[in-house]
């Protein structure tokens, strides 16, 4: 059995920046990757520290500080392996600024005018204001694309989008809060595969099974609960079940 669990959150500190801190822990060792960011469309970072425990060599907490100035769009994922090197534990480090990339992409700074739309929680304004928050959303999944923007007109769609996720008061601590669990164990010949992801707009359980003499899926489900746009975002869930039978 292995298991590991992120727990990732985003302050308001700054008017015109947040810190995103996020925790990556195994049974054998942690990490915990803090920064200060612009928001979108920048995402750069202006201040970075990383803390290790455990089996993690302290090393790879060394150089975080020079992450300051980097951007956390392409190309950063390799920067950070390249500042963790090839000590023990760094994929964790790695991991962990991945995840704050991830919560980069969460909550941003829109005119709080604008943000006052989201308010009355009409999934079309917040759908909006998504498209024009983050630089990266158009096109970027099915929900923000020009079908998934059809099916407004055609069945009921909820958000549990709020304003604080566009324009969060300054000096407001964790306003996006995120948790991530994964999760394997193997009974004989079969290896079962666990996730789950809970914030204030996702509520995620997936889980697979892999029969490990044929190394193909025999099982493959997921329960969504919660979406950004429940109606939408529930359509592709669905075609999780088409990975029975692949190999892995």
């Amino acid at each position: 059995r292995y298991e590991r669990r992120m727990e990732g959150w985003v302050d308001a500190s700054h008017d015109d920046a947040f810190t995103l801190t996020t925790r990556l822990r195994d049974d054998d060792g942690g990490v915990e990757v803090v920064a200060l960011a612009t928001p979108s469309p920048n995402y750069e970072i202006r201040e970075a520290r990383c803390r290790v425990e455990g089996a993690v060599d302290p090393a790879v907490a060394g150089d975080f500080p020079s992450l300051a100035g980097t951007r956390m769009v392409g190309g950063f994922t390799r920067r950070v392996a390249e500042i963790a090197g090839a000590r023990a534990g760094a994929q964790l480090a790695v991991d962990a600024a991945i995840e704050l990339a991830r919560l980069a992409r969460q909550v941003t700074r829109l005119p709080p005018e604008r943000a006052r739309l989201a308010a009355g929680g009409d999934p079309r304004e917040c759908w909006q204001l998504d498209m024009t928050g983050w630089v990266d959303i158009p096109g970027s999944c099915f929900t923000y694309s020009e079908a998934g923007r059809a099916l407004f007109d055609s069945r009921p769609v909820t958000t549990p989008m709020t304003a604080d996720l566009y324009a969060p008061p300054t000096g407001k601590p964790r306003v996006f809060n995120r948790t991530k669990v994964a999760r394997l164990e193997r009974n004989g010949s079969r290896l079962s595969l666990f996730h789950s992801m809970f914030d204030e707009v996702h509520s995620f359980q997936i889980w697979y099974a892999v029969d490990l003499t044929t190394g193909t899926i025999v099982d493959a489900g997921s329960i969504t609960p919660r979406l950004p746009y429940l109606g939408i975002c529930s359509d592709p869930q669905r075609n999780i079940t088409a990975l029975l039978g692949q190999t892995v």
